[in-house]
């Protein structure tokens, strides 16, 4: 075990500080990475304050944070892909069962034994899991991403979860050019899916309540820009859309959504909103329709991201910020006062 500097919450209503942190010393198949950079996820938020309490109670002190880019500092005997002076990321999950269907599949994110990068028991320390919002992290190869060296290190940092929360349902429904694909909210999600859906070739739309995000919508790559409270230019639309990605995280009405969809449309749901959300069912009957969701993406799904994200020059658009504004960071991110993500220069908490 080695000690490691971060910041962490002690309760669900106290204020980020430093702290002192154990992690294991690299094993055989492990890998150390120094964090460089590390995203703030809205998930970071509910998580530190306690608010999935039900679902997911949160254990003290936490050190948040699943979007990490860093570079590789030591790596155990049996380790293959990576050596010291790599750059590599770390997602929303650190090990899982890999021997379950799920895992044989290549879908680990759909195992019931998966490992979250934080706030998750780890049987290496008896403790739970530490995130980003520290110096350094160790974990086990299969999980640790390669990243592309033509990226922006703190852009590329909210690929991790923003990123492939994003890319995996817009593959997974096969949008490609000559699709016509619409996003729905454009805040860190949505601005993501706008991004992708436009390099992937389909015509993109964006729906969006704030007149005032349309120049934004169209920079990001959007060919057109609906004001959903606009029943007018939302009924233009009306039986259109081979896909529909929905990232709001508020309650909202599905089915004005569902009723732009196409014959053999899909929806899927990459936001949460708190409440359930009323479906018409004829809606979705009579053409065929779908409405899903989608968590994120699998390790090689998320490798495949982040080469796409090469090949294409696309990250996350940021506002960096030194680990000493994480509180007023988290403040700002409940009035949805960023674009569209923050990311943490973590050498700032060397003078924490």
């Amino acid at each position: 075990m080695y000690k490691a500097k971060a910041y962490a919450v002690s309760s669900a209503t106290s204020p980020f500080g430093p702290a002192t942190i154990e992690r294991r010393e690299p094993t055989d198949h492990d890998v150390q990475i120094e964090i460089l950079f590390c995203g703030i996820c809205h998930s970071d938020l509910h998580q530190a304050r306690d608010e999935w309490h039900d679902m997911m109670p949160t254990m003290y002190p936490c050190v948040p944070g699943h979007e990490i880019v860093g570079r590789v500092t030591r790596v155990g005997s049996a380790v293959t892909k990576f050596k010291p002076g790599d750059l590599a990321a770390v997602g929303c999950m650190v090990d899982s069962d890999r021997t379950c269907p799920e895992c044989k599949a290549g879908l680990e994110q759909f195992c019931n034994n998966f490992v979250l990068t934080y706030n998750f028991p780890d049987k290496h320390t008896g403790k739970v899991t530490y995130g980003g919002y520290s110096d350094s992290i160790v974990v086990t190869e299969h999980f640790v991403l390669k990243v592309p060296s033509n990226l922006d290190l703190a852009g590329a940092a909210p690929l991790l979860c923003a990123g492939i929360t994003t890319y995996s349902p817009l593959r997974h429904w096969g949008v490609t050019k000559g699709k016509k694909v619409g996003v729905v909210g454009l805040g860190g999600l949505g601005h993501m899916g706008v991004k992708f859906a436009h390099a992937l070739g389909a015509h993109t739309v964006v729906f969006t309540t704030s007149p005032g995000k349309k120049e934004d919508a169209l920079r990001l790559g959007a060919d057109e820009v609906v004001i959903s409270k606009d029943a007018n230019e939302m009924n233009k639309h009306a039986g259109s859309f081979d896909f529909i990605l929905d990232a709001v995280a508020a309650p909202h009405d599905i089915n004005a959504y569902i009723n732009l969809l196409a014959r053999d449309g899909n929806i899927t749901l990459v936001g949460a909103p708190p409440e359930p959300l009323p479906v018409g069912v004829f809606g979705l009957i009579f053409r065929r329709r779908s409405f899903s969701g989608s968590l994120i993406g699998s390790i090689a799904e998320t490798q495949e991201m982040l080469d796409f994200c090469g090949k294409h020059n696309i990250t996350s658009d940021v506002e960096v910020i030194p680990i000493q504004k994480v509180n007023e960071a988290y403040e700002r991110l409940l009035k949805s006062d960023v674009k569209y993500r923050f990311s943490i220069d973590m050498a700032s908490l060397k003078s924490a």
